[in-house]
This record gives C-alpha cells, structure tokens and sequence, in this order.
C-alpha cells in the first residue's frame, strides 16, 4: 500500500502567487457550532487559515457568536439565527447559502449538535455546487440515510469520520480499513478520510493511500476539527481533492509529532497542534 511522504505532499502543494491576494489563495466557509461547543469552530477556521486560506468566514449560531468572535482575530464569524437550543437549523440555510456562494469550499459538522432542524440543515448542505467537507455532527445527521450522498456523485464530497462515525455510516471493517475505505469511496462516490492510527485516504476512483505521521498525542477532543479546516483550506486552494486529503492528513500528523517534540504527547492540545501547522508546512516544502 502506497505511503503519503513528504515528497508527495510537496509535489501537490500549490504554489504561491508572489503578487496574489486574499483572494487568490481560497475563501472558504465553516458551518460549524453549537451550545457547549464553541471550540470546533474555532480550530476548523484556525486551521484554515494557518493553512494557507485568504478568506476564512463562519457561520454559527446567534447565541454563540459573542464566545466565538473574541477567538477569532483572522476568520471572520458572522452570527446566524438558531433554534433557540443553541443550534443551527434550516431557517438560516438563505444567509449560509447566499455566503456560500462566493466561497470555493465548505465544511460542515464540527460542534454542530444534533437536531431535526440540523439534520435538515445537512441534507440542504448537500446541494451546493461546491467542494463540500463533513465532519463529525455532519456525517452523524446523514448516517442513516447515507444514499443522500449518490446524490453528489460526480461533485466533490469529503467525509472524515472516525471508526465509530464511519460503522454508523454502515461502513464494514471486517475486511480492514484500507479495503472498507476504498469500497466506500467507490460505493458513494466519495473522498474517505477513515481516521485512526495510520489514518487512510480513499478516491472514488480507487486510489488508497495511507498516512504516516502523527502520533498518540492527537487523540483529544478539537484534533479532527483541525483537521477538517486543513482539509477545507487546500480545497479552497484548488487542489485536486484527493492530493489535498492526502495532504491534509500528512501535515496534520506532521504538525501533531511537532508538537509532541516539543511538549510531549501527554500533555499538546490541539492549540499546540494548531501552532505548528506553519512549521509542518516550511518543514515539507524544504
């Protein structure tokens, strides 16, 4: 099974326009967020941005606005009516498509909470004519009706679940999760990101690749939500999506033994993980 390696990231990486601007490198929109979870929006659109996005905004909802504005100096949240409980729902789907518009990625999931109203805001999601990330609640809302996903066959779609997330999607691992992933990806013409220990990378096309950074110390709550916005971020960019996933996960796992290196794997945060995505970057691109 093919390895991703620095080589290959640093070939797929997308240049950078010495006379571009914000605009140039991606703008990109992060539904993200719920009561009690105000920390996954904010790693998703940090890693965006740490990773290279020129325009980062995201949608949460009205009652968290406030917490998620005063930690976030680079992306730009803007608040969106909620249900009352603290979640988004479809009522707001006008506003969120309306801004999505305009952007070349989205991601939708982390810290969304589950809700009827969110599980409709989702399947909505799943119309845009865009590259389109789902995480976390965003895979949780479509799980038990997974064939919504035949629906975006032929667009860009990338899920990112864990074990647990990806059996709630019916995805079988008695076969091993480089054979699951890859018949997953084929089955509903998506990009798999199976996460875990060697974490696989799987094309609708049949392409598999298996990562080989990262480390125990990634296994705290907020690590995927950085993922997702490093995943989101190369999208932006324009690369070709499975280079950018491959990628996504190589420099996560990068900046994650970096991090360890620095602070140890008990005791790095996804903050600490956050902070070496630029180092993980320099250190790739060498």
């Amino acid at each position: 099974m093919e390895k991703i390696t620095a080589a290959f990231v640093r070939e797929n990486l997308p240049s950078r326009d010495p006379y571009g601007h914000k605009g140039t490198f991606g703008k990109v929109l992060c539904i993200c967020g719920s009561v009690g979870y105000t920390g996954a929006p904010v790693f998703a659109s940090r890693a965006a941005v740490r990773t290279g996005s020129g325009l980062v905004f995201l949608a949460v909802p009205q009652s968290i606005w406030q917490v998620v504005a005063v930690k976030s100096d680079e992306a730009m949240p803007f608040p969106m009516p909620d249900d009352g409980a603290g979640k988004l729902n479809a009522a707001c789907w006008q506003q969120i498509a309306a801004r999505a518009d305009g952007c070349d990625a989205v991601l939708c999931g982390c810290g969304l909470g589950r809700s009827i109203g969110l599980d409709e805001l989702v399947r909505l999601a799943l119309t845009l004519p865009k590259p389109l990330v789902l995480d976390a609640d965003g895979i949780n809302a479509i799980a038990t009706h997974i064939d919504v996903l035949q629906n975006r066959r032929g667009q860009v779609t990338v899920l990112t679940p864990h074990e647990g997330e990806f059996l709630r999607m019916d995805g079988d691992l008695t076969v091993g999760r480089i054979d699951a992933a890859a018949d997953f990806a084929e089955k509903y013409g998506v990009y798999l990101v199976l996460k875990g220990h060697e974490t696989v990378v799987a094309a609708p096309d049949g392409r598999v690749m298996v990562n080989t950074t990262g480390n125990s110390g990634m296994a705290k709550g907020g690590s995927g939500d950085v993922l997702s916005g490093m995943v989101l971020s190369l999208l932006g960019q324009g690369m070709e999506p499975f280079a950018a996933c491959c990628s996504a996960v190589y420099l996560h796992g990068l900046a994650g033994d970096l991090a360890a290196a620095e602070k140890g794997e008990r005791g790095m945060t996804p903050t600490d993980l956050l902070e070496q995505i630029p180092y993980a970057l320099v250190k790739t691109e060498k």
